[in-house]
């Protein structure tokens, strides 16, 4: 007997671009793929793109909890003459691959628009650096971040948290962190589609399974690449899967943003509702039609562009005065 699954549909136009999609970035992604995704999905030079924008780099290491070395990247605003708020940024790409760079054409608006320093962080990646490598390294990279922010010409009272996809649920983790650990004071965070819960039990996760971009068997992959055999057991750390944290108070404001057509829509719409549960302030957002991550590969799309501008809006209110 053929099972249909009732979902939402992708929407006319970003479903015409899901073939060009594909090539570079496959429904489904097993173990046996992440090499093919490593080459895939890096990054293509980006000291062209900078240079037309204006915008400075800078490339630093810094030193994680156990020693090992992080390559940093920080990008400064046009013409940029006094302390300015910054952006700690996670990159996409399942905790398996990608690079500090991977999708960072969508926020280099906050640079040279918002005038913000972007801090851009090459954690390590799984299956190679489990749990807590990536979520320390970013963790390390905070607090580097707020410690040296006189001298990079940033203010530590303007410090912001980001990331997409599996950047998103490292952004949410590194707010928890910062809260429970009293770490740097942060004024908001930023998770785009955020990849949050290990467990896989929503209803979204059973919707999309060999559809759109990222399914439930490429979700399956990248928790067990960072987690192991402590997938799915109560063995697992809500900084590492967020959706697991049951205190959601005194965090800095969110803003969160989902397809309805993918997995990560009902855990991001739970987070949110935990977080104003708790009494904080969260802006969600829930594009119809939209396939996970279709802003970075569909920019020029009527959701895409729609996406990239409410988040911008978004992160200049938080940044102000």
């Amino acid at each position: 007997m053929v099972v249909t699954v009732l979902r939402p549909e992708f929407d006319p136009e970003l479903r015409a671009g899901l073939a060009v999609v594909g090539g570079m970035f496959p429904p489904t992604i097993t173990p046996d793929l992440i090499s093919f995704m490593r080459t895939s999905y890096a990054s293509a030079p980006m000291d062209e793109v900078l240079r037309s924008r204006g915008i400075t780099r800078e490339d630093v290491i810094v030193e994680s909890h156990d020693g090992h070395p992080v390559a940093v990247s920080l990008l400064h605003p046009p013409g940029q003459s006094g302390p300015r708020p910054a952006v700690v940024y996670a990159h996409s790409g399942g905790l398996m691959f990608g690079d500090r760079f991977s999708g960072i054409d969508l926020v280099l608006d906050w640079v040279d628009e918002l005038g913000a320093v972007l801090v851009t962080v090459d954690y390590r990646l799984a299956p190679e650096h489990p749990d807590p490598h990536p979520r320390e390294d970013m963790y390390a990279v905070l607090e580097w971040t707020a410690r040296h922010a006189a001298e990079n010409g940033i203010r530590r009272d303007r410090l912001v948290v980001a990331g997409a996809s599996a950047g998103g649920g490292l952004a949410a983790g590194l707010a928890l962190a910062a809260r429970d650990r009293a770490g740097p004071t942060l004024v908001g965070q930023v998770l785009d589609y955020p990849m949050l819960d290990d467990r896989g039990v929503t209803a979204s996760t059973g919707q999309f399974d060999g559809v759109g971009v990222w399914d439930r068997v490429s979700n399956e992959t990248g928790w067990a690449a960072l987690l192991g055999v402590a997938r799915g057991t109560d063995g697992v750390s809500e900084y590492a899967a967020p959706a697991r944290a049951v205190d959601l108070t005194n965090l800095p404001p969110a803003f969160v943003d989902v397809g309805a057509a993918e997995i990560f829509r009902d855990e991001a719409i739970d987070y949110a509702s935990s977080i104003w549960r708790a009494g904080g302030d969260a802006e969600l957002h829930v594009w119809s039609g939209a396939f996970h991550a279709c802003d970075i590969f569909a920019p020029h799309t009527t959701v895409g562009r729609s996406m990239i501008r409410a988040r911008n809006v978004w992160l200049e209110k938080i940044l102000a005065d």
